[in-house]
């Protein structure tokens, strides 16, 4: 069975694996084991509640129960922008005329902005070639809004996620290529860990001070502005599902867009119901749910058949050992 549950600081050699895989401009994911065990830490104080809710930043890991292999990674931080700046690009239309030549113009510029400070950031969905069919993908991805549906008041009100730009198969970005690079003279594996894991100074110094005129770009650089990896064109399919709508940003870095989504307008935040356990040997029902349990410390979830009567669901044997949970205990679903 499939079960997503909270990332542990045994779960680096997994991690690490998962880091490798996810190939470049994977930002949050470095093939650095120190930053990675310190994220994990992270994440281990996160759901314990040592940390301040805005400090937190929850990883969850899809497991694979009957072999413990960990096959997929995704995650929620609780606010971004408040110890580093969040940087991005904003696509601003600047139109001007001139009416004694009967002409109007629309003229797209990059402008770099900071405009997302404390929102809740969803990101870091990744999972193995093999795993990417069946709905494994869907279950680690709704997993993250079943999560922030089990506390709300833990994170903000407003939700984004970025999705990595296009990269060419020889792991070129022409973005990167043509553009930030320009003001970034490093390579582009060394700027996104500097943005990973430093304060961000080294941007503000060296950002562009004026707008970027779109159309004096290269076609190359232009074709690929707020366009999502081929990698990335099923996450972009599931948050868009969720209520997620680009928003006009993109990554200073590889051009890739933000979306962004009200946190209770998110489909399975607001769907998902509270409903208390009962537990048979044999269960009926025509199609699997989304099941969590309704505790950030314990978080875990399936997609698992269930009955459901009232505000009583009744799980199988095996589905409530997967999520821990005993009979008159509390689950979230979402049909």
């Amino acid at each position: 069975m499939l079960v997503v549950r909270p990332a542990a600081p045994a779960d680096l050699d997994h991690l690490l694996e998962l880091a490798i895989l996810s190939g470049p401009g994977f930002t949050s994911l470095p093939e650095d084991p120190d930053q990675l065990a310190e994220r994990l830490d992270l994440s281990r104080d996160s759901f314990n509640a040592v940390l301040e809710p805005q400090a937190r930043w929850y990883t969850l890991m899809l497991e694979e129960s009957d072999t413990g292999d960990v096959d997929g990674i995704g995650s929620v931080k609780a606010a971004v922008g408040l110890n580093r700046p969040f940087f991005s690009f904003r696509i601003v239309n600047n139109t001007q005329t001139s009416p004694s030549l009967g002409v109007t113009l629309d003229q797209k510029t990059l402008v770099m902005v900071n405009e997302c400070t404390g929102w809740t950031e969803v990101g870091s969905l990744f999972l193995k070639a093999d795993r990417r069919k069946g709905g494994a993908g869907r279950l680690l991805s709704q997993s993250r809004y079943m999560l922030i549906g089990t506390e709300p008041d833990l994170f903000a009100d407003m939700v984004l996620a970025e999705l990595r730009g296009v990269f060419t198969p020889d792991g070129a970005c022409p973005f990167w290529d043509h553009v930030a690079h320009k003001f970034f003279p490093m390579e582009f594996d060394d700027a996104d860990r500097l943005s990973g894991s430093s304060d961000k100074q080294f941007i503000l110094d060296l950002s562009p001070r004026h707008p970027i005129y779109i159309d004096l770009l290269p076609e190359a650089a232009r074709a690929v502005i707020g366009k999502v990896h081929p990698q990335g064109v099923p996450a972009m399919a599931l948050l868009e599902s969720e209520g997620f709508r680009p928003n006009g940003l993109i990554d200073i870095f590889d051009a890739g867009p933000t979306v962004s989504c009200g946190r209770d307008n998110i489909r399975t935040v607001r769907d998902a119901r509270r409903m208390t356990v009962a537990i048979a040997d044999e269960v009926e029902a025509e199609l699997p749910s989304l099941i969590s349990t309704n505790s950030v410390s314990a978080f875990r979830a399936v997609r698992q058949r269930a009955a459901f009567n009232d505000d009583v669901a009744t799980l199988n044997r095996e589905t409530a050992d997967a999520l821990k949970v005993r009979a008159g205990d509390a689950v979230r679903v979402k049909t």
